[in-house]
């Protein structure tokens, strides 16, 4: 963000085991969704992917270090898809999409979930949430589940399948799982976004046929409520969130034509923001750069490679300094800040390898040459 303390980014820039094991050599197989990149309760970074068999992860040695350990490895047979979300505590969720074929009968979908409480420590045992649908077909129609954590540390599950709308299931208070509940709403195209702000309320987004469907949680406990949709339409999966403000949620997501990033606050009009995006999400993160609040935002462009675009906080009217990294990448980057204040951000290589790059000690936001995580 040129003029106001950001420069371009450098171009060289089975189920129910919670144990780990060493894995021998295995490449990524799908980039999960929701914040894959996370800075745990001790503040090391830990990098989490899927992988043939199971999820894989990378841990700081130290915080801020840029040394990795790992990869640990925790097997989940039949996994297919996986959202990890992170609540105020720092707890790492896991929701996985997870299909079986019985010896005898029809194959069987439904969705898991494990915890890791600590850095670098193994994963809880994964239990099945079941499937929201009863009828076959509806059932192996289930999307990729996405996930947010309200401010009472409970964790909201939200997937979408054929027959439309949103399905939610939540923790009470106790820890029990509650039932599935409707909250409706339109055919979903795909790729659900939810999140939580400050104050623990959440907000999620379903990019429909026509327009992206919304719904708020307006406080803590209460059933989420469907807001107005967010125009123009979006490319399925596209939808993302940031808390720009106290409490306020910008909606970024890929518009159905082709014309680029689109931003939206509430009671404001959708601002275009530029970009050539191509399919996925995008990756959302606030940074300090050299004093200014600024917001980045990472996505796989439209010619496959890794791209990166910052604007000061709220002036996305104004449109974002895009930077495409020239690296090939399979869906989308991700960013998080690491212990000492640095932007990181990570993506899987088309080939399957983790690669990672951090902001170098120097004016404006330059990153480092990407390094592949160990094990890669």
């Amino acid at each position: 963000m040129r003029g106001r303390g950001a420069q371009a980014v450098d171009r060289r820039s089975r189920a129910g085991v919670g144990t780990e094991v060493r894995p021998q050599r295995a490449f990524v197989t799908a980039v999960a969704t929701g914040s894959w990149l996370l800075r745990g309760n001790d503040e090391r970074l830990a990098v989490y992917a899927l992988v043939a068999g199971g999820v894989r992860r990378w841990t700081e040695t130290a915080v801020g270090s840029g040394r990795w350990s790992g990869p640990d490895f925790f097997p989940v047979d039949g996994l297919t898809a996986l959202n990890v979300a992170q609540g105020a505590n720092r707890y790492v969720h896991f929701l996985g999409r997870r299909r079986t074929r019985p010896a005898s009968g029809e194959p069987k979908t439904d969705l898991l979930y494990a915890v890791q409480y600590q850095s670098g420590r193994t994963l809880g045992e994964w239990r099945s949430l079941g499937n929201p649908y009863r009828d076959p077909k509806d059932a192996a129609s289930l999307g990729v589940p996405a996930a947010a954590v309200d401010g009472q540390g409970s964790v909201h599950v939200f997937v979408s399948g054929a027959p439309g709308g949103v399905m939610l299931r939540r923790e009470s208070k106790s820890g029990a799982w509650e039932a599935w509940q409707d909250l409706r709403g339109g055919a979903v195209a795909g790729g659900l976004a939810a999140a939580a702000n400050s104050a623990g309320l959440l907000e999620v987004l379903a990019p429909g046929n026509r327009s992206v469907m919304r719904w708020v949680q307006t406080e803590p406990g209460a059933v989420l409520r469907r807001a107005q949709d967010l125009m123009p339409a979006a490319v399925p999966g596209s939808a993302a969130l940031l808390e720009t403000a106290p409490g306020v949620f910008t909606a970024y997501w890929s518009e159905q034509s082709g014309t680029g990033v689109y931003a939206q606050r509430p009671g404001e009009w959708a601002v275009p923001a530029g970009g050539a995006p191509g399919e996925g999400p995008h990756a959302t993160l606030r940074a300090a750069v050299d004093g200014y609040d600024c917001t980045l935002l990472a996505h796989q462009g439209r010619t496959g490679t890794a791209v990166l675009g910052v604007c000061g906080t709220g002036g996305e009217s104004g449109g974002l300094w895009w930077t495409d990294t020239g690296v090939t990448c399979a869906g989308t980057p991700a960013l998080a800040l690491d212990g000492l204040g640095r932007v990181v951000m990570a993506m899987v290589a088309a080939d399957g390898t983790v690669l990672v790059n951090r902001q170098r000690p120097e004016p404006g936001l330059t990153l480092s040459d990407w390094e592949p995580l160990p094990g890669d």
